[in-house]
């Protein structure tokens, strides 16, 4: 088969949660020891690191990624879901897996796929460990999807293990208070490997220290050692101080990772960099310090409050989608200088809408849209929604449709936003 003809053939033979949302969703890791199994235990055979969080485990996974890449290490990244290509998810030193690999790795998995079904997510975490072991990366650092005790990564047995923070996120799945989602996230902490935690948060806090004693693990929680001073922001990058215990490590360091949000993850990212020597993986903090630098051109990484124009109207894309996220955005947005704010905005169907809806500025001119996926969010319904909590706007048959009328409306010292779904976002990348 060619390279589209395999994409429909996974699109259609297996339910892929971003696409169908519930349906696809499978809360066991039988499937995914069958696949590995078949494939001879891939995942035994590389280094990982493992992540899980609510929200910036994309941002911390290609930061890590971009550090390990600049020590000279062959670097593996796994990360769900995509953008533009299915093969976004799977890269090695920041190139994708190659379109002639994912059609001999699915072809591989074929006999596997017809016996036992498989979820689209199992299918291409195993097809990522198989492209990772077969390519003998020296390192790969692994995202989870959803929640962490029975997300399918989780048969990982990695070197760290990083939960990012909590949020309230997928509570259909991983519990509806702050402690049950915590405890999901909790299942990565293997027996004897050390857990880094992002964020300090008193309803979670103690749910991670029980859980690394219980495994045994040393346990290091990123903001209570690492402090960001002296930040400066433009457009293209952030200029910091970073403090460890009180002393300056990282004199002026300057991110590509922009967005006031990513400060508390490049925290969580110099923290586990800081303990990679005791891991056997050398560290400079001056390689660090080049390698944050490029993190978008070295890793790939993208839609992660990108900039898409800055010379009028300004235009800005972020798929922060949850409360947690959101707000880091919005405030970020709040910070900023225009004359009127534009928000192209679409959301899934199977979330509760009403906490994220009450963040949004009444102030703002909308255009609801709706990606061109069967979980999208009936624009009719956003729209009836958003009334109840004071936002009005205009409904559009595309999300195309809604960036150019924006764009349209917009005047030269105005701001475009375009997020609510990372599906909305992909769209106008």
């Amino acid at each position: 088969m060619t390279y589209k003809a395999t994409l429909r053939y996974l699109y259609s033979k297996l339910p892929m949660y971003q696409r169908v949302g519930k349906a696809a969703f499978k809360k066991d890791l039988t499937n995914i020891k069958k696949l590995c199994d078949l494939l001879g235990n891939p995942q035994e055979q590389f280094r990982s690191i493992h992540i899980a969080g609510t929200n910036g485990k994309g941002s911390v996974t290609h930061g890590l990624g971009a550090i390990l890449q600049q020590t000279g290490l062959k670097t593996g990244l796994y990360t769900s879901p995509h953008y533009k290509d299915f093969r976004e998810r799977i890269k090695i030193d920041g190139q994708f897996i190659s379109e002639e690999e994912v059609i001999h790795g699915i072809n591989a998995l074929k006999p596997a796929i017809d016996e036992f079904k498989p979820s689209f997510f199992e299918i291409t975490v195993a097809l990522a460990f198989d492209y990772f072991a077969k390519q003998s990366v020296d390192i790969a650092v692994i995202e989870t999807g959803l929640g962490g005790r029975l997300d399918s990564t989780n048969i990982l047995q990695p070197i760290l293990s990083v939960i990012t923070n909590i949020g309230y996120d997928h509570q259909t799945f991983l519990g509806d208070t702050l402690p049950l989602i915590a405890g999901e996230k909790a299942g990565i902490i293997k027996e004897g490997v050390p857990v880094v935690i992002g964020e300090t948060h008193p309803e979670t806090q103690d749910v991670f220290i029980e859980k690394a004693a219980t495994c045994q693990s040393a346990i290091y929680f990123a903001d209570q050692h690492f402090t960001t001073t002296n930040v400066q922001q433009t457009w293209e990058a952030t200029k910091m101080d970073v403090e460890v215990d009180g002393q300056v490590l990282y004199p002026h360091l300057v991110s590509d990772l922009t967005g006031s949000y990513q400060l508390k993850n490049i925290c969580t990212i110099l923290q586990c960099a800081e303990l990679l020597p005791d891991l056997s993986i050398p560290y400079c903090r001056a390689n660090a310090m080049d390698a944050l630098q490029k993190v978008r051109s070295s890793t790939s990484f993208m839609g992660r409050w990108q900039v898409l124009d800055c010379d009028g109207p300004t235009i800005i894309a972020d798929s922060a989608h949850n409360v947690d996220g959101l707000q880091m955005v919005l405030s970020q947005l709040d910070s900023m200088d225009y004359e009127q704010l534009h928000m192209v905005f679409g959301a899934v169907k199977d979330k509760n809408l009403h906490p994220v809806l009450s963040l949004l500025p009444t102030d703002a001119r909308y255009y609801f849209c709706k990606a061109a996926i069967p979980r999208g969010l009936p624009t009719s319904v956003l729209s009836s929604l958003a009334s109840k909590h004071r936002i009005e706007g205009q409904s559009y048959a595309s999300v195309d449709a809604a960036f150019q009328a924006a764009k349209e409306n917009a005047g030269e010292k105005d701001l475009i936003f375009v997020g609510g779904s990372i599906f909305v976002v992909a769209e106008i990348l």
